[in-house]
C-alpha cells in the first residue's frame, strides 16, 4: 500500500480530526488580517517572513507580531465586528460527515481562542475542542502578552495537543489537516497528516505530505467511498 493510500485509509477510519484553522478552516490568516485592520501589515509580514526562514523560534515571533499590533480588547471586539469568519468551502459539510461518523473534531491552533471561538461556533464545536493560544489583557483592557504556557504558542505545540488526546480521551487514529510546518510536525503522534493547499500552497507541505488535498470536497468524496 503507498503511503497515499495508506493515509486516506486511516482518515476513512479516524476516530478524531485536528483541524488548523488559519488558511484551514478559515480562508484567512487571523494575525495577518488583525495586523492589517491596525495599519501594521508590512511590518507583520516582514517578521512573518523571518520566522518561516527560521530566523527566530515560532514563539518569539508570535511575541515580536503581537507587540507590534498591539491588540486591545477594543481592537479585537471592533476586528470581529467587521470580520465575521470567512470559512472555507466544503468545510461545514465535512465536518457534518465526520459527526455523523461519530469522529470527534478538534480546531488546534497557533491563532488566538478570541478570534477561534466564533468559528467553533459557527461550526457548533464545542469550545473545550479548541486549543489555540490566549490573550492577556491589563484591567484597563490594553495588551498585556499572551499566555506563554499554552502549547501552541511552541513550534511543537501541535504535536503535544495530539499526544495529550489520545493519552487523555484514548483515541487510535487521530488525523491532523493543516496547511503549514507546525501541521505536518505533528505527525507523529498524529496517526496521518493530510496537507491542505485550498488557500495557501507551502511546498514544504505540498512536498512532505503523504496526501495533499486542495479541497475539502476532496476529504469528503474519500469517506464516502465507505
Amino acid at each position: 500500500m503507498s503511503n497515499e493510500s495508506l493515509t486516506r485509509a486511516i482518515w476513512r477510519a479516524a476516530d478524531a480530526v485536528c483541524f488548523d484553522v488559519d488558511s484551514t478552516v478559515c480562508r484567512d490568516e487571523a494575525i495577518d488580517e488583525l495586523a492589517k485592520f491596525v495599519g501594521r501589515e508590512k511590518e507583520v509580514s516582514e517578521l512573518t517572513k523571518v520566522a518561516m526562514r527560521g530566523g527566530c523560534t515560532f514563539q518569539e515571533a508570535l511575541a515580536r507580531r503581537l507587540a507590534l499590533i498591539q491588540p486591545s480588547v477594543d481592537i479585537l471586539k471592533a476586528y470581529l465586528r467587521e470580520h465575521p469568519p470567512r470559512l472555507t468551502p466544503g468545510i461545514k459539510e465535512l465536518i457534518a460527515l465526520l459527526r455523523g461518523r461519530g469522529v470527534a473534531i478538534y480546531l488546534v491552533s497557533g491563532g488566538f481562542d478570541t478570534l477561534i471561538e466564533p468559528v467553533a461556533k459557527e461550526l457548533d464545536i464545542p469550545i473545550k475542542n479548541v486549543f489555540a493560544n490566549s490573550l492577556k489583557f491589563y484591567f484597563d483592557g490594553s495588551y498585556a502578552g499572551f499566555d506563554e504556557t499554552r502549547p501552541t504558542s511552541q513550534q511543537d505545540g501541535k504535536a503535544r495537543v495530539i499526544a495529550f488526546l489520545k493519552q487523555q480521551e484514548g483515541f487510535r487514529r487521530v488525523v491532523m489537516v493543516g496547511d503549514g510546518a507546525t501541521d505536518l510536525e505533528a505527525f507523529p503522534p498524529a496517526d496521518a497528516f493530510i496537507g491542505f493547499g485550498g488557500n495557501q500552497i507551502r511546498n514544504k507541505v505540498k512536498d512532505e505530505a503523504k496526501w495533499f488535498v486542495l479541497s475539502f470536497y476532496d476529504l469528503i468524496e474519500e469517506l464516502n467511498r465507505n
